[in-house]
């Protein structure tokens, strides 16, 4: 017969012992019934805002709570508007209710809070003298994210191994204000320096005024030269309703090829040492794209326009410089298999041009500069040349080109047994890009440039063909290809076999 003792002690054993699965059980049938809890209160409101939805109210006042790093001036501009002391006409519930919705909104696109900004309806106090019956008072509760933050790390691709590291300051004086420090070091890239501060323009996101500094040091192998930037920019950038995005800006640069290797061509000695460029650009970008990196519908149309040197902008290079870029994807419906299949087809297009202009007042243009035209060739754009493979060459040296023009069709395929929902996708590609040179044609610019566009279409451009593994990241896109050159012209340099690439913008 057990003692009183060891009874005790066999009860006091078992008190300790935990059933895990229990506990487990218990905690999830809790969560449950929490959710399902939320869930009938969030119907209960939607009912009950649907019930009131004409029920006519005056917003009275419109409090953000967590904000303790924003500035109330800054605050006013969004939500002074709304108030119906500042309306003519008064307000329905549902009314009211998307017009804070739309506020909440504007306060998520300045990145200084955290996600899941909530909002309360309450009635003032009835004590209140002046206060009125269909008063009500929003309250908006945000969590304010981190002011200072250091990122650090090594990027790989593009033939070039590199390590950053980037300061990022928010909401400097409490008007979503930032500054961002940028340091850069790699096997290409000797170094690169940048700071921007950045700000809205009276409280709308969508409107920006960014002033930013830059120095940088850059091997170019391909050209058998060194780039050494210094400058410095102010940008205004805007946002329309329907998506589309401008920015106009104006640079200014000095830049200098140097170290120039032991066999660099003529050509790029005759463009070596100092140069200053004098610029206004615009850019206007529309997105339709369901993803940045692996689109499976939608389009992007992209163009950046340039002009240097011309009238009072002086410097000593004068040029227009346009770009286009262009690409679409189509889903592929896979007999067999239901809704989306994860296979899409998509196509791109980039086409350029340098146009020459008098420098200042002048009236004769000058020759373009190796530092302005353009390259071709790469794992990026037409894939299977190397960096700079395409286009006019001095020796072994790239000297770019002043018209181009590429393309590409890539058939994206979900890994068997992986699913469509994964970053990862089996790639067959085509691409294809030529890259010319003006013709002196007696000092006539513009006769230079029809004929040099005429020549883009006399001949088969450089063309090759291959397939490969992409990989989706969330700032970037990877790809390793098989490449195979099918057409290509004396001189170029192609890249036949394995090619990696990492960017965010692919043709």
């Amino acid at each position: 017969m057990a003692s009183p003792v060891d009874q005790g002690d066999d009860l006091f054993e078992s008190l300790q012992k935990t059933d895990e699965k229990k506990l487990e059980e218990k905690a999830k049938a809790l969560a449950e019934k929490e959710a399902a809890y939320n869930e009938k209160a969030k119907q209960r409101l939607m009912d009950l805002i649907g019930s009131n939805s004409t029920l006519p109210v005056t917003i009275s006042s419109i409090r953000l709570i967590g904000a303790k790093h924003t500035r109330r001036s800054f605050l006013d501009r969004l939500f002074n508007p709304i108030l119906s002391a500042n309306r003519d006409a008064p307000y329905t519930l549902s009314e009211a209710l998307e017009q804070v919705g739309s506020a909440a909104d504007r306060l998520r696109k300045f990145d200084i809070y955290h996600e899941g900004i909530s909002m309360f309806v309450d009635r003032p106090s009835p004590t209140d003298p002046s206060s009125t019956p269909t008063d009500i008072d929003v309250y908006l509760q945000a969590r304010e994210r981190g002011r200072i933050s250091l990122k650090t790390g090594t990027d790989l691709g593009n033939v070039e191994g590199s390590a950053y590291g980037e300061l990022h300051w928010r909401n400097i004086f409490g008007g979503a204000e930032s500054l961002n420090l940028n340091a850069s070091a790699g096997t290409r890239t000797r170094s690169a320096y940048q700071a921007t501060f950045d700000t809205p323009i009276l409280s709308d996101p969508d409107k920006r005024v960014s002033v930013d500094a830059l120095s940088s040091s850059t091997l170019k192998p391909w050209a058998s030269h060194e780039e050494a930037l210094k400058g410095a920019g102010l940008k205004y950038s805007w946002a329309t309703k329907s998506g589309m995005k401008h920015q106009v800006g104006y640079t200014g640069i000095w830049r200098q090829v140097t170290g120039l290797a032991a066999n660099a061509s003529p050509s790029v000695r005759n463009d070596a040492g100092d140069s200053a460029k004098s610029s206004i650009s615009h850019t206007w970008v529309a997105d339709r794209r369901n993803h940045p990196f692996i689109p499976t519908r939608g389009y992007l149309m992209k163009t950046v326009s340039e002009i240097a040197g011309w009238g009072p902008l002086q410097g000593d290079v004068a040029f227009w410089k346009s770009e286009l870029e262009t690409s679409g994807a189509i889903p592929i419906p896979i007999p067999g298999i239901k809704g989306d299949s994860g296979v899409s087809l998509t196509g791109g297009l980039r086409a350029g041009m340098l146009y020459p202009l008098p420098l200042g007042f002048a009236s004769t243009s000058q020759p373009s500069r190796i530092n302005d035209r353009f390259q071709l060739g790469g794992p990026t754009d037409v894939r299977g040349f190397k960096i700079g493979g395409l286009g006019p060459r001095d020796g072994s040296d790239a000297l770019g080109g002043d018209i181009f023009a590429a393309g590409s069709a890539n058939l994206l395929i979900p890994f068997p047994r992986v699913g469509k929902d994964t970053p990862l996708r089996l790639q067959l590609f085509a691409n294809a890009g030529r890259l010319l040179a003006l013709k002196d044609r007696g000092g006539n610019t513009q006769k230079s440039v029809y004929n040099t566009i005429a020549q883009l279409g006399d001949s088969l451009p450089s063309m090759a063909a291959g397939f490969g593994v992409v990989y989706a990241h969330p700032v970037a896109r990877f790809e390793l290809n098989f490449s195979l050159p099918l057409v290509m012209r004396r001189g170029e340099e192609t890249r036949k076999g394995l090619q990696f690439g990492v960017g965010i913008n692919f043709l």
